[in-house]
């Protein structure tokens, strides 16, 4: 199979889709490689590096989207792509089609092959090409949260962690999956009392038994969150439903529930948001003020990191783009449950239910 690899081009995405040695396993396999020049220099990869694991460099994206039979990026395609994707081709990558109908009705009208990163899932419910990336968000987000909490950038002005004689911080933490779970480890070692809610009961006493003392479990209500919100200092938002447009577990109107300088971290952004007042942001201006309380929405906040983000997410990726062009996408996938359901859309058809209920399609 022909593959290829664009340079990724969302504001401040340093990521690229293949490693060299992502590459060089690729080629190994008896497929072609083909690297947008410059694709890997953010990860720290020269052009150079990817030659020497047997990949080609070409010059644009639109003589890589030309040749590849399989394209392998990071991020979404953006608009200026769409007229590059043919029909057919495959498009491996994070999607997070229910935030977007513009990004869905374009995949559609493509006709092309689009399995989502994000809605692989195997047997356990675990989504293993999701893992990295959301363990990379959740320990960036109490790191950005409490650098933001500096009154410089209109926080609070608290420590996170506190000092002998006052008080840590308060984080809320919504969603005990891998980006809460990340996200709370990350607060609790900096000295912050965490709480985190989450409507799983066997996940909440697992994350009992194996968090530390400053960390705390609470059943996710509506009612609990409002309860919580007027003492919190930090509130991360980790909230997944696989595929599907996340809910708004925190409204408008609950920021005045919040003191002034609150910081709010919505790693969910990239489906939607579950705080209302989301709205996604860069790396360029990551955050905004809005009621006094301080929102940080980057909807790829792994970019920032790109020499670790990169790494893991290609050894998460990389066995299912083997199965892909060893296979070909039909055959991959029905050998495969888990790669079947990152499955999105096909010839102009949305395949997963997630996608489909969030545009009632």
């Amino acid at each position: 199979m022909i593959i290829g690899c664009p340079k990724e081009i969302k504001i401040q995405e340093y990521r690229v889709g293949l490693t060299p040695e992502g590459a060089d396993a690729l080629v190994r396999q008896g497929h072609t490689v083909y690297v947008e020049t410059k694709a890997g220099a953010g990860s720290g990869f020269s052009d150079d590096s990817y030659i020497k694991a047997g990949a080609s460099i070409l010059a644009t994206a639109a003589e890589v989207y030309a040749i590849a039979e399989m394209i392998i990026k990071v991020k979404e395609p953006l608009a200026v792509e769409f007229p590059l994707i043919k029909a057919g081709q495959v498009l491996f990558t994070y999607f997070h089609f229910a935030a977007s109908k513009e990004l869905t009705d374009a995949m559609m009208k493509s006709s092309a092959v689009c399995i989502a990163y994000e809605t692989v899932e195997l047997p356990d419910g675990s989504l293993p090409l999701l893992v990295p990336m959301s363990e990379v968000a959740g320990r960036m987000a109490v790191n950005v949260g409490a650098y933001y909490l500096g009154k410089p950038f209109g926080g609070k002005g608290k420590l996170l962690g506190g000092v002998p004689g006052v008080k840590p911080a308060e984080v809320l933490i919504i969603g005990g999956g891998i980006v809460g779970t990340q996200a709370a480890k990350m607060a609790a070692g900096l000295g912050a009392n965490v709480t985190i809610m989450d409507t799983n009961l066997t996940r909440l006493r697992y994350l009992s038994d194996v968090m530390p003392a400053n960390v705390v479990t609470q059943y996710s209500t509506l009612m609990a969150i409002q309860e919580k919100l007027p003492t919190v200092d930090l509130v991360i938002g980790a909230v997944l439903l696989h595929g599907a447009k996340a809910p708004h577990l925190i409204k408008k109107a609950d920021l005045a529930l919040m003191e002034a300088g609150t910081v709010v971290v919505d790693v969910a952004v990239d489906q939607g948001g579950c705080i209302e007042t989301c709205k996604p942001t860069t790396h360029e201006n990551p955050v905004y003020m809005e009621q006094n309380i301080l929102h940080y929405c980057v909807a790829n906040m792994p970019g920032a990191v790109p020499q670790t983000s990169t790494r893991a997410l290609t050894q998460a990726t990389l066995p299912y783009a083997i199965a892909i062009a060893n296979k070909g996408w039909e055959k991959a996938c029905v050998e495969n449950a888990a790669l079947a359901k990152g499955l999105n859309i096909k010839a102009g058809k949305i395949l997963h239910k997630g996608v489909a209920d969030a545009f009632n399609a």
